[in-house]
């Protein structure tokens, strides 16, 4: 009788009528024999013979090789050669008898359940009946002294006896485990086979030395064929069964090896249930920061969600998920069987290296999982605005991109550029955090009133882009705009107050624009135009792009100059404006276009900067600003170079490696190299080119602020930014003489430099008597045509070996015979918190 514990009442009321069936056979089976037996009377037998047949019995059924199946044990045992044995010796009756009380006595020496003892007692006595029925009905009469039973008779009970015990035996089992019939049946059937055999043999021995003058010694051979064939079935049934159990667990390792954590725990859970023979696997996983709970049988899933750890119960085995002795603990497996079970040693070890290779492969998901994250959130950031969540410019490159290669007939693709009118007010005044709000809550207006599929994403500062798909006309272009712009006539409450924003758009359509550079191109120039017509949207119109250098703006053109080296740089020498003698120089570059001829970076800076090829632009000018630093200190003259860069280039997170590469590949000392950045950068870009100049910084790289004093953020930008130079617009230089508000700009300039210890450069210095006004006024350094108009490499180089009166290196006479020259500091260190930015050469 198997070991089953009933956790289901349905399963227990089942279990309750298949055991009454049993017994009632048979109890009737019984009856019906001792009917029989007062009908023909028999000589009753020896108490000796009845004991030594409980004995045999008793000690079958003790012996018999058990295979566990859930909480019910499968036993394959030997009843059926003494139960044969004592029908060819002893009336059927007391063969059931004897039967039952052997099975009884095991029953209650294992403490078996009232049920389970119940069952097994009926069954034997059922059993012993049913084989006693076909002596019966074959005439052979048992005898003590001369028992003969011919061969096809002893096959014919062995074989009832049998089917009777499966037929009563496997629907019991098949309930108790809630598996079918047939796969009940199915288990250990080589087994039962082998075991028939064996036991027929070895009935038949006995009953050979009995009925014979053989020697009664022989009987001893008896014991030991059964005890031979009891081992090697034992052995034989634990090797298959360790054997499909190890193969069980390395497809289940296999199953293991996945990235995807679902698929691991349900895995587990349900090869768990398999391997163990377990009615359900439980997983408790308790790491990752969630805990989740998943169960399941050997066939399905039952159950995947939050956890549901409650009390241990009585039919269940618990134990850690860890991958080694003294490792991390990432959950619990509960192996629960139906029943009460003890696990043998072999089923433990099989344990522990199981849930040692689920702990592997759940940190291995989880860390799969985890650089995914990792991964998307890289992507995100690479593809996003960091302050409003859009799409960054290069998502939006990547998508007008592919939008205009695609070929299918979804409608037409345009591009909206908006820019916010008089947003730099709301910096200065009311401070960075609150034009951040705004720029917050523009972005989140014109996300909303895009329709689905367009893509909003913005540029940097205060302008956003908008990708417009699925245009059946062009008209339908332009309402669309006005309808986002629409969405930002609402007041937007920041601080307090509330605040109108104004915006202007431009639109141009993909057709015919032959890049995304081009057609980024016309979008501004289309938003400019709307500003200057004080309209709120302007569509591209070819007509009234009177850009000058329009046929310049191709990127084939671009591409083109670079690789044939045709932007130059030239240098203009920086002066000590007390001593005359140079003490730097500015680098500025040149087109020398083939059929526009020389061309001032005023006139291509900003195409480069729209185009795809600002990286190399930009490094072809510091390769020759690079190059010419070191011919002129192989000549004597080791002077510092300003170059200017663009904010665009500062939005590359390699532009600082890229710098600084090319310094050590020239030999040149980083606070040799200033990086000249224009006054007019709003807050807005300081914080997206932060990190980049913080790098550049940190390097020795040098800073200066261009054109000081023509913004309105001036003191803004030097609260953010560790310059160590500042250069007076040209503007201020000129009317330093003949006005008063020009002289106070130059005098509060170098005063604030003073203070900060900076120096301060003066811009086109034309004539004497402004050089001698910036000297009274504290100026001590400046640049213009008074001393040198820009110059190539070569030029600058024999410009100051010529020197001016006989003294190489000075570019004017003293403006007192002490006059002497006032150095630029190699390096200002920054305050915590500060950072700094460059504009491209100008």
């Amino acid at each position: 009788m198997p070991d089953t514990s009933f956790n289901d009442d349905a399963t227990d009321r089942r279990l309750r009528l298949l055991i009454g069936l049993v017994v009632v056979l048979g109890l009737g089976a019984s009856a019906w024999w001792i009917s029989y037996l007062h009908h023909h009377p028999a000589p009753t037998p020896s108490i000796a013979v009845l004991t030594l047949l409980c004995l045999t019995v008793a000690a079958a059924y003790r012996f018999r090789v058990s295979v566990r199946v859930r909480s019910s044990v499968d036993g394959l045992a030997w009843a059926e050669m003494p139960v044969l044995v004592g029908l060819a010796l002893v009336p059927t009756p007391w063969v059931a008898l004897c039967a039952a009380i052997g099975v009884g006595i095991v029953r209650l020496l294992t403490r078996a359940g009232a049920q389970k003892t119940v069952f097994a007692v009926a069954k034997e006595a059922l059993t012993a009946c049913a084989a006693g029925a076909i002596f019966a009905a074959y005439g052979v009469q048992p005898s003590v002294t001369d028992p003969y039973v011919p061969v096809g008779v002893l096959v014919a009970a062995l074989t009832v006896f049998t089917l009777v015990d499966q037929l009563v035996f496997i629907p019991v089992v098949a309930t108790g485990t809630r598996t079918s019939v047939l796969a009940a049946a199915r288990r250990n059937w080589i087994g039962k086979v082998i075991g028939y055999l064996g036991q027929l043999g070895a009935t038949l021995l006995v009953l050979w030395v009995l009925s014979s003058d053989a020697n009664v010694l022989l009987l001893l051979v008896a014991p030991l064929v059964v005890a031979c064939m009891y081992l090697w079935q034992s052995r034989s049934s634990r090797t298959r069964e360790e054997r499909e159990s190890w193969q069980r667990l390395a497809r289940a390792t296999d199953e293991l090896n996945a990235v995807d954590l679902t698929q691991v725990l349900h895995s587990a859970t349900t090869r768990a249930a398999q391997i163990f023979s377990a009615v359900e696997a439980v997983i408790d996983l308790t790491t990752g920061g969630i805990g989740r709970t998943v169960r399941a049988t050997e066939d399905h899933v039952l159950a995947d969600g939050p956890p549901a750890i409650g009390p241990a119960r009585a039919d269940e085995t618990t134990v850690d998920l860890v991958a080694h002795e003294g490792g991390a603990r990432v959950g619990v497996l509960r192996l629960r069987f139906g029943g009460t079970v003890r696990l043998t040693e072999f089923e433990q070890y099989k344990l522990r290296t199981f849930t040692s290779a689920v702990c592997t492969a759940i940190r291995n998901a989880q860390a799969y999982a985890e650089l995914e994250r990792i991964a998307a959130e890289n992507a995100y950031a690479a593809a996003h605005d960091p302050l409003t969540g859009l799409a960054n410019r290069r998502h939006l490159y990547e998508q007008a991109e592919r939008r205009c290669q695609d070929t299918s007939p979804d409608g037409l693709v345009a591009l909206l550029i908006i820019d916010l009118n008089h947003f730099k007010e709301v910096n200065d005044t009311l401070g960075h955090a609150a034009g951040d709000d705004v720029l917050r809550e523009v972005a989140r207006r014109l996300d909303e009133a895009a329709p689905p599929g367009d893509l909003v994403a913005r540029l940097g500062g205060d302008e956003f882009a908008v990708l417009l798909t699925g245009l059946p006309t062009p008209a339908l272009a332009n309402h669309r705009a006005t309808a986002m712009l629409a969405a930002l006539e609402p007041s937007i409450e920041v601080e307090g107050m509330r605040i109108t924003v104004e915006a202007a758009g431009g639109i141009a359509l993909a057709v015919g624009t032959g890049s995304v550079e081009e057609l980024m191109r016309r979008a501004d120039i289309a938003m400019y135009q709307a500003k200057r017509a004080g309209e709120p949207t302007m569509i591209y119109a070819h007509a009234r792009d009177t850009s000058d250098v329009e046929r310049l703006m191709l990127t084939g053109e671009l591409r083109r100059a670079v690789s044939e080296h045709e932007f130059t740089v030239d240098f203009q020498p920086i002066v000590d404006l007390g001593s005359g003698e140079v003490v730097s120089a500015e680098a500025l570059a040149r087109w020398h276009h083939p059929d526009q001829g020389d061309l001032t970076t005023v006139q291509f800076l900003e195409t480069v900067e729209r185009s795809g090829q600002l990286p190399a632009f930009a490094d072809a000018v510091l390769e020759q600003s690079l190059l010419a630093m070191q011919s002129w200190r192989a000549a004597g003259f080791d002077l510092p170079v300003a170059v200017n860069v663009s904010p665009r280039s500062l939005l590359d997170p390699d532009f600082p490696a890229a710098v600084l590469a090319r310094l050590e590949r020239h030999d040149v000392s980083p606070g040799q190299l200033v990086l000249e950045l224009a006054e007019t950068l709003t807050i807005s870009q300081l914080d997206v080119v932060e990190r980049v100049l913080a790098e550049l910084r940190n390097a020795g790289v040098r800073l200066a602020v261009d054109d000081f004093g023509t913004g309105v953020s001036s003191l803004s930008v030097l609260s953010r930014i560790p310059v160590h130079q500042l250069k007076i617009d040209s503007e201020f230089v000129a009317s330093v003489e003949t006005s008063a508000e020009a002289a106070a700009v130059v005098r509060t300039t170098v005063d604030l430099a003073r203070n900060l210890h900076l120096t301060v450069v003066a811009e086109g210095v034309e004539s004497e008597p402004q050089r001698r006004a910036l000297w009274a006024l504290g100026c001590t350094a400046g640049q213009g045509h008074l001393f040198a108009r820009p110059l190539s490499a070569a030029r600058f180089l024999g410009t100051l070996q010529r020197g001016s009166g006989g003294r190489p290196g000075v570019l004017a006479s003293a403006l007192h015979d002490a006059g002497s020259v006032v150095r630029m500091p190699v390096r200002r260190s920054a305050g915590p918190g500060r950072s700094s930015l460059p504009h491209l050469p100008a």
